[in-house]
């Protein structure tokens, strides 16, 4: 499998938490903002394919070198990007550079001089961002209609895949005690689940940003910090990211921790079913969740604009989407690409989840995050 030789925990402690190789994330989880002077890894896959045919339709034709920018947690599989270079004449690199946020600041620092061609695994907490610094050269896909559209916040931003972040819960603990599961967020304050409930912090985590996220989004600029203090006089434990919140304080994952309730993603239950089962035994709340979105782009001043709209085609190819939910464990934007059996039965998308416009994010995410750690952590 081809990946990038760090991995952003949050994806691949959610994998690893259920032994399952890739990873939460999963957008797990890294800083959420970390400093853009993070260490990157660097992958080169040659390959000296002679086609020159654009996958997925590229407008363009392209040939040569392109560095595709990401995330650590992007996994592709090698023989699946040995095709593509052999159709499309290109020798691709990938460059990792963090997390999200990590990733968004080293291209605002290196906007003069850009460190690749063709970015992916900004999300919707960053994309105003990078949309508002002028780092993104429009560019618009013939594959874009097949279900990235949708998602779409612009011409310079293509959605590749989407993930719910939710409160998982461990039904066997609750059947156990004799006690409803909640549902909601307002459930989560009530008397009956003190002491059940761990998140992240959303100044360090992913999923603990997402979660954030929700609780403003569903309680509203006027609301979400008086139900952040119930959380808090309920007696919410806050980690520092998904690692341990998943893995040592979860009592439904393979940590057996001592909490039945936790962030992580409506994608992480299927992890949990063990072989030959039929029924998982953890679930997420699907009114607790908060929808990510990744995107790809073009980076403005790229040395191959035409080699990295390719790469955003083939990002947004069948064939990749096909292959997203294994890899990455999230969601393919393409309607039509078909989910795992344990997805279908386990890990259903989230009707409605919470949702914020990218810019109101962009705009008032620091001062959410600093209000919270006065609040919570204070």
């Amino acid at each position: 499998m081809f990946t990038s030789s760090t991995t952003r925990a949050s994806r691949v402690a959610r994998l690893a938490a259920a032994g399952i190789a890739m990873a939460l994330l999963v957008v797990g989880c890294g800083s959420s903002g970390g400093s853009a002077g993070g260490s990157a890894s660097q992958t080169t896959v040659s390959t000296s394919g002679s086609g020159t045919g654009a996958a997925g339709g590229a407008s363009n034709t392209a040939s040569g070198d392109v560095t595709l920018i990401t995330h650590d947690s992007f996994v592709i599989d090698d023989a699946m990007l040995a095709d593509f270079e052999t159709t499309s004449g290109l020798n691709v690199t990938v460059l990792a550079q963090g997390d999200a946020g990590a990733m968004v600041n080293q291209l605002l620092l290196t906007a003069s001089n850009p460190l690749g061609d063709a970015v992916f695994g900004i999300d919707n907490t960053f994309a105003s961002k990078a949309v508002d610094a002028g780092i993104l050269a429009p560019y618009t896909s013939p594959a874009a209609s097949n279900g990235s559209a949708t998602y779409s916040i612009g011409d310079q931003l293509s959605a590749v895949d989407y993930g719910d972040v939710c409160v998982n819960v461990d039904h066997a603990y609750f059947t156990g005690k004799g006690l409803a599961e909640p549902v909601t967020f307002e459930d989560l304050a009530k008397p009956e689940y003190q002491d059940l409930l761990v998140v992240e912090s959303p100044a360090t985590s992913s999923p603990g940003l997402a979660f954030l996220l929700g609780t403003v989004a569903h309680f509203g600029e006027d609301g979400w910090q008086a139900y952040w203090t119930q959380l808090k006089d309920n007696g919410v434990k806050v980690t520092g990211g998904w690692t341990d919140a998943y893995t040592v304080d979860f009592s439904g994952s393979s940590g057996q921790g001592a909490r039945p309730l936790v962030v992580s993603y409506a994608s992480s239950p299927p992890s949990e079913v063990p072989d030959g089962a039929t029924s998982a035994p953890t679930g997420a709340l699907l009114d607790t969740c908060f929808r990510q979105v990744e995107y790809a782009g073009v980076l403005q001043g790229a040395k191959n604009p035409a080699g990295a709209q390719q790469v955003i085609d083939f990002l947004l190819s069948p064939q990749f989407q096909a292959s997203v939910p294994d890899a990455m464990y999230v969601y393919p934007v393409d309607t039509a690409a078909a989910l795992p059996a344990a997805w279908q039965s386990y890990a259903p998308v989230a009707p409605d989840p919470a949702t914020l416009a990218p810019a109101d994010i962009a705009q008032n995410r620091d001062a959410w995050i600093s209000a919270w750690s006065d609040l919570v952590e204070g």
